[in-house]
């Protein structure tokens, strides 16, 4: 039976069992339990403190798992990205209070308070900056104010927090995150079930990223469209009843769809359509 390590709370649990599910497992959970069966498929779901599961992924004690980036790297344990999940996204940053031009490249004596110590530590050996890293496990940003550090590095997502606490952002990310599948070796693809489950996942994140787009135009300008439309390999033309024109079906990006129906009404085709797609393989 393929064992599958899943978040056990928050918004990265609930995208996670979101995404399986969609993809035809069963991993829902009735109350805290933290071990669910799906006999139909043959998956055993473990449900664990996110920031646990690149640890148990890379002792083999489970076969793969959905955590953060940012916490299989900062784990430190020998893991490896199967599929990026397209939820959880953010930047891992420092921040300084906002009334001072403190600077990452200037934190030498300084106190560095984080929840991602491997992470800071890493960085900041790679910029010659020796100064203290100061562990916490939450409740990052109030650190500064109650004298605890001078500085903290943090997952940023929106930054409301950070400006609410009086801090402001430095330098570049020190890391783009996101949700992830993680395994310990390649090799697992090459199992049936875990094939065949990497597949599913796949059509669902790929499915979301793409909308399909249906429209009727005149063969004159059929070459300007495809290139407005170009599909995934190429788009699926059919001629109309109607002399001269023909319907174009096209896989094309969500976050691109209304520049494209302008584009598009500009040429002027007709019965401009955009559905959503369920899952795909591409």
């Amino acid at each position: 039976m393929l064992k599958i390590a899943l978040p056990n709370k928050g918004s990265l649990s609930e995208d996670a069992v979101q995404l399986i599910r969609e993809a035809g497992y069963n991993c829902r959970r009735y109350s805290r339990e933290l071990i669910v069966f799906d006999n139909t498929n043959q998956v055993e779901f473990v449900f664990l403190r996110p920031r646990d599961i690149a640890i148990y992924v890379s002792e083999g004690i489970l076969d793969m798992g959905v955590t953060g980036r940012d916490l299989a790297l900062d784990s430190g344990a020998e893991v490896l990205e199967l599929m990026s999940l397209g939820f959880g996204r953010s930047d891992f940053h420092y921040a300084v209070p906002a009334d001072t031009d403190l600077a990452p490249d200037a934190f030498a004596g300084k106190r560095i308070a984080t929840s991602y110590p491997r992470l800071v530590v890493e960085d900041l050996t790679r910029r010659g900056v020796e100064a203290e890293v100061v562990r916490l496990d939450g409740a990052v940003e109030i650190s500064i104010r109650l004298g605890v550090a001078d500085a903290i590095a943090d997952v940023v997502q929106t930054g409301r927090t950070l400006k609410a606490a009086g801090l402001k952002v430095v330098g570049l990310p020190l890391l783009r995150s996101e949700a992830i599948l993680a395994a310990r070796t390649r090799d697992i693809e090459k199992q049936a079930r875990v094939h065949t489950f990497l597949d599913r996942i796949r059509g669902i994140v790929v499915a979301r990223e793409y909308v399909m787009v249906e429209y009727d135009i005149l063969e004159t300008m059929l070459e300007v469209g495809c290139v407005i439309t170009p599909g995934i390999e190429s788009p699926t033309v059919s001629p109309l009843s109607k002399k001269g024109w023909v319907a174009v079906k096209s896989m094309s990006k969500k976050q691109d769809v209304n520049q494209i129906m302008d584009s598009l009404t500009k040429i002027g085709a007709k019965g401009i359509i955009v559905t959503d797609i369920r899952t795909c393989r591409i």
